[in-house]
């Protein structure tokens, strides 16, 4: 995604509010939101089992069909649509070269004509579209934004997961590293 200058840094740590994020991203503003942040009153579905609130990936807030472009150059290995409420939606995991070794960027909550552009297979370079922010019907049921994760383990499908519980953190992190050691300090 192009992001301007002047975004924001969401902080969910005190609690999240859907409804002022959504007016946020209706207002034509953009923000990130951070790496191994504790998120309270955000992990809600059944699948979060009100334990895992510690965010695995950097989020990018934007409107829907805002384009997303992969970051370095790579191939996408898996695409699937993560459908239930509270996932990521349309997924696409690209395989990428780290140095000497491999590192797996999961492009998480984007449209379905994403899963059709970006099949398994292609070949892509920096700034190239990966797919497209999806709708909230279509993401999960989250405003649109673009969850951005990293793993030096082949996730051997489309999807990580993005937030772990703090018992699971440190573990995880060494899985997950950081995405701004490889994109730039964003925040």
């Amino acid at each position: 995604m192009i992001f301007p200058d002047d975004y924001e840094v969401f902080d969910f740590s005190k609690g999240y509010d859907p409804k002022q994020v959504q007016q946020f991203i209706e207002n034509g503003k953009r923000a990130v939101g951070g790496y191994l942040e504790r998120r309270r009153n955000m992990y809600l579905a059944p699948q979060y089992q009100n334990k895992r609130n510690i965010h695995m990936g950097i989020d990018f807030w934007a409107p829907a069909g805002e384009a997303v472009y992969a970051a370095f150059p790579g191939e996408v290995v898996y695409v699937r649509n993560n459908a239930e409420t509270g996932n990521y939606g349309p997924t696409v995991v690209l395989k990428q070269a780290a140095g000497e070794n491999e590192l797996f960027a999961l492009y998480g909550h984007l449209s379905v004509k994403s899963l059709e552009y970006s099949k398994p297979g292609k070949i892509v370079e920096p700034g190239d579209i990966v797919g497209w922010l999806g709708t909230y019907k279509e993401n999960g049921e989250w405003p649109p934004h673009l969850h951005y994760q990293l793993s030096i383990n082949d996730p051997e499908e489309a999807d990580m997961p993005g937030v772990v519980s703090p018992e699971e953190a440190e573990k995880a992190s060494s899985i997950y590293p950081d995405p701004r050691n490889f994109i730039g300090p964003i925040y």
